[in-house]
C-alpha cells in the first residue's frame, strides 16, 4: 500500500521535475551563450572606433614618459589626438613630445610636475584650461622598490605620503578638473593588485583598490551625462616598473596591452584590458578562493623579497671588497713612494 502511494507520488512529480530541470538547463545554456557572445563582442570585435578626436581634440596622459603611459600617448596620438603629456621629467617629456610630433604630426604640450607633491594642481589646472579634452588617462603610479613587510619599509612615513600622493591623490585631483570630467572618456589605471589584498605590497595594493572603487563609483554618478569612466586592472606588463624585460603571452609589451585595452572602452566599466589577463582575473576572483590567492601572493612576494635582499647584500659585499682593494692599493702606492723618497 505504501509503495503504491510512493509510486503515485513520484509519477505525479515527474512532470514538474522535468520542467524544473529543463528550465535550469535552458537558463544555463542561455547564460553560457550570453557570456560567449559578450566575450566575442569585447575581445574579438572590440570597440576600437570609439576613441577618436570627435570626443574632443585633446588627450591627457599622466605618467606619460615610460611604460604603459607612454604607450597610451603613442596610441592616442596615432588616432589623431593632440597630446597633453604630464610627468616629472621635463627632458623626458620633451623627448616623447618630439617623437609624437615627428611620427604622428600632432600638436603636443607638456606639464612637468612631481606627483609626489600636493601643491602641483594649480599648475596642472592652468595648463588644461581652455583645452577640449576628449580622453584622460590617469596612469601615473609608483610601487615598492621590493616587497617588504609594512613596518620594515625604509622611511615609512615618507613612503606612505609619496605613494598616496602619486597613486590616489593624483587620480582624484586631475579628475576633479572641470575640463576633464565634463565629457568624453576617463581611464583610471588601477592594477590587478587591487582586486584582492597583496601582502608585502600592501600599501600599493590598497591604493590600487581605491582607484578601482573610485572609478566604478564615479561611473555610476556620471554615466547619465554620457561620460565613460573605466577602471583598468592589468596584471604584469613588461615595463620598467615591473622589471620584466622579456614579454610573453601573459606579460605583454605595453604597446600590445594598450591596443587591446582601448578596444574594451565603452564595453566594460571594469576591465583587465587584455584577454589573457581577463582569464587570470576570472580564475583568481571567481574560481580560486580569495584566501588561497592571498596566501600565494604572500609566498611569491616573500621569495622576491628574499632574493632582492640577498642580491643587495652581495652587491654591498662586492662594493666593500672593491673599496678595501682600492684602499690597500693606495697604501701600497704611498709606501712605494715613501721608499723611493728615502732612497733618493
Amino acid at each position: 500500500m505504501n509503495w503504491m502511494n510512493v509510486e503515485e507520488t513520484l509519477r505525479g512529480a515527474e512532470a514538474p521535475l522535468f520542467w524544473v530541470g529543463a528550465f535550469t538547463v535552458a537558463s544555463l545554456a542561455l547564460w553560457l551563450l550570453y557570456r560567449l557572445l559578450s566575450g566575442f563582442r569585447i575581445w574579438v570585435l572590440g570597440n576600437g572606433q570609439l576613441l577618436s578626436p570627435k570626443l574632443g581634440k585633446w588627450a591627457v596622459v599622466t605618467g606619460a614618459t615610460d611604460g604603459i603611459g607612454k604607450s597610451y600617448a603613442e596610441e592616442l596620438a596615432r588616432r589623431g589626438f593632440s597630446m597633453m603629456l604630464i610627468s616629472r621629467s621635463q627632458d623626458k617629456l620633451e623627448d616623447v613630445a618630439r617623437s609624437l610630433e615627428d611620427q604622428y604630426k600632432v600638436e603636443t604640450r607638456t606639464i612637468a610636475v612631481d606627483f609626489g607633491r600636493s601643491d602641483i594642481y594649480d599648475k596642472i589646472e592652468a595648463g588644461l584650461t581652455g583645452l577640449e579634452i576628449g580622453v584622460l588617462v590617469n596612469n601615473v603610479g609608483v610601487s615598492y622598490t621590493y616587497p617588504e613587510y609594512y613596518l620594515q619599509i625604509p622611511q615609512l612615513d615618507n613612503f606612505i605620503t609619496n605613494m598616496i600622493n602619486v597613486n590616489v591623490t593624483s587620480v582624484c585631483q586631475v579628475s576633479s578638473s572641470p575640463t576633464t570630467l565634463s565629457k568624453g572618456v576617463v581611464l583610471n589605471i588601477s592594477s590587478a593588485s587591487g582586486m584582492y589584498p597583496l601582502p608585502l605590497l600592501t600599501v600599493y595594493s590598497s591604493t590600487k583598490a581605491f582607484v578601482d572603487f573610485f572609478s566604478r563609483g564615479l561611473q555610476e554618478e556620471y554615466r547619465r551625462q554620457g561620460i565613460i569612466i573605466q577602471s583598468v586592472l592589468p596584471f604584469f606588463v613588461a615595463t620598467k616598473m615591473t622589471r620584466i624585460r622579456k614579454p610573453t603571452l601573459d606579460k605583454p609589451t605595453p604597446e600590445r596591452y594598450v591596443a587591446a585595452e582601448l578596444a574594451t572602452v565603452g564595453l566594460q566599466g571594469q576591465t583587465n584590458g587584455y584577454f589573457p589577463h581577463a582569464v587570470m582575473g576570472w580564475l583568481t576572483t571567481k574560481l580560486v578562493p580569495c584566501n588561497l590567492v592571498i596566501l600565494f601572493g604572500a609566498r611569491m612576494n616573500r621569495l622576491q623579497r628574499t632574493g632582492y635582499l640577498q642580491r643587495k647584500k652581495l652587491r654591498e659585499q662586492r662594493n666593500g671588497d672593491q673599496l678595501q682593494e682600492q684602499v690597500n692599493g693606495d697604501k701600497l702606492r704611498e709606501q712605494r713612494n715613501g721608499d723611493s723618497l728615502k732612497n733618493d
